[in-house]
């Protein structure tokens, strides 16, 4: 255990093997290239081209209907992207629209922008703009769901109408018109009617009012996760927990956009936003050159740095040096390595604590060393980031000290040296 701290037909063939044996030859030397995340592969695609469809929704957008917008784009002048992907709870962007276009946001390098997918149900499109409401994209695109004419119109037909709404800068005006209908007053009650009705509507009444409580109860709740600035939620690693590797590189990356968000758009201390800022960059860095689940948790220590120098916190603790995918530590304790002399002073959580006190072993993350999962702590620390360093367990205790954080480990290169 240690713990110091990639004819004219067959020139054209040719040329084009030789391209593709490049490109090979690129893709073996750079991991990080493999393993791009989904969000950035979408966001490359939409610097070559404004409308990005999915190829499982090909049969939607033929190639001329897509064409066809990416026309009427251009047309516009304005920063609108198309990007036309499923949205099914469980999937890379929990079936959240504005949470992909917040990822295709970040992942194209921010600024002003108006980014149109596909809505919460199926006939509607949603649009999501930075700043908020210069054009009012976002009423543009839900008017074009309550418009007549719009009625059974196929996804082409109702993305151009959007685009021209958008264009037009009305988008407000137009929802207003569209949904006029349903602000219509509701019909007085009948006096005639029965004791009957008027008894069952008494009794129902409440508990359907109940109902509609606990559902808004539910999505406050939801959406106070989400809102909710400089903390990771327990129910993000929980889930993580529960992630393949896949899984958890997506949910590695919402964070990490939602870091950089949260960052550029905090107040206060310059020295302590420049350091969640370095912060998320270096989570950047990892997740995109990341291997395994090991580097994967590193994403999240460095998202909790960032985190809690966005918060102030007196004495912020690292993630859980036994499993970081528990979550954030509650206090350092002593520990020593089985079959070890020496006594360490580590990060645990709860659940960790209440183990290493009953002098059980806790759950610990593992890695792979010659081919066997160990624990990640027993990789040598020469080739291991997260075993020189216990996600940050084994750094500096001086919040203010930066030299003594992972990031700092990151940008000095140890991340990509131990890579090699």
């Amino acid at each position: 255990m240690s713990w110091s701290g990639g004819a004219r037909r067959p020139v054209r063939t040719a040329a084009a093997l030789l391209a593709a044996s490049v490109a090979l030859l690129f893709c073996a030397a750079s991991p990080g290239v493999a393993a791009q995340s989904p969000g950035q592969r979408i966001a490359d695609a939409l610097r070559t081209s404004p409308v990005y469809v999915d190829p499982s929704l090909s049969s939607a957008v033929d190639p001329g209907q897509r064409q066809q917008l990416v026309d009427r784009i251009r047309h516009s002048g304005l920063p609108i992207r198309v990007a036309l992907v499923p949205l099914v709870e469980g999937d890379s962007w929990g079936g959240d629209a504005r949470q992909l276009a917040e990822v295709i946001h970040d992942r194209m390098g921010g600024g002003p922008s108006i980014v149109i997918t596909l809505g919460e149900f199926s006939p509607s499109i949603a649009a999501h703009e930075w700043p908020a409401d210069t054009h009012h994209a976002q009423q543009a695109a839900a008017a074009v769901f309550h418009q007549p004419d719009m009625s059974g119109a196929g996804l082409p037909k109702r993305l151009a109408r959007a685009i021209d709404i958008i264009e037009a800068g009305n988008g407000d005006k137009v929802y207003e018109q569209a949904t006029a209908g349903l602000r219509a007053p509701a019909p007085k009650a009948d006096a005639s009617s029965s004791p009957l009705t008027r008894l069952l509507t008494l009794a129902i009444g409440p508990v359907l009012l109940l109902a509609a409580a606990g559902l808004l109860l539910r999505r406050r709740s939801r959406m106070r996760d989400l809102s909710t600035p400089f903390a990771l939620p327990r129910s993000v690693f929980a889930a993580a927990r529960r992630a393949d590797e896949a899984q958890l590189r997506d949910r590695a990356g919402e964070q990490v956009v939602r870091l950089g968000t949260e960052a550029r758009a905090a107040q206060g201390d310059p020295a302590a936003i420049e350091r969640a800022l370095d912060a998320y960059a270096a989570a950047g860095t990892v997740l995109d050159r990341a291997r395994g689940i090991p580097d994967l948790a590193g994403v999240f220590a460095l998202i909790a740095e960032g985190r809690a120098a966005l918060s102030a916190a007196p004495d912020p603790l690292p993630l859980c040096f036994f499993h970081p995918l528990h979550g954030p530590a509650v206090r350092r304790i002593p520990w020593r390595p089985l079959g070890r002399r020496e006594e360490l002073r580590v990060a645990a959580c709860e659940t960790c604590l209440r183990a290493v006190r009953a002098r059980r072993a806790p759950e610990v993350l593992t890695d792979r060393l010659d081919g066997r999962p160990v624990p990640y702590f027993e990789v040598p620390a020469d080739t291991s980031l997260w075993a020189a360093t216990g996600y940050g367990s084994l750094l500096t205790e001086d919040a203010e000290d930066a030299k003594g954080s992972l990031t700092a480990r990151v940008q000095r290169g140890d991340f990509t040296r131990t890579l090699r």
